[in-house]
């Protein structure tokens, strides 16, 4: 079982999001909690160290700290704007 932080400005982009994709971001956000990795991918480049996980057009970025089991939200956005 992981520990997740989300920061405010990263609720503040899911608050924006309509309703029908906000609760499939938390299904998602549910499945991190749970230690469920599977489909995530590593970014690479300026975002190295972080990993991406989908939620239909959206994407949440993340990042794993070590040994503590924390994860930490970085960014909720439309795929077009995340990166």
């Amino acid at each position: 079982m992981f520990k997740i932080l989300i920061p405010k400005p990263a609720l503040k982009e899911l608050s924006k999001i309509d309703k029908p994709n906000q609760r499939l971001i938390y299904d998602k956000i549910k499945t991190l909690e749970s230690g469920d990795f599977s489909q995530d991918r590593a970014l690479k480049g300026k975002h190295q160290g972080k990993y991406r996980k989908r939620a239909g057009n959206y994407r949440i970025i993340y990042l794993k700290e070590g040994d503590i089991l924390v994860i930490t939200l970085i960014r909720i956005a439309h795929r077009k704007e995340v990166y």
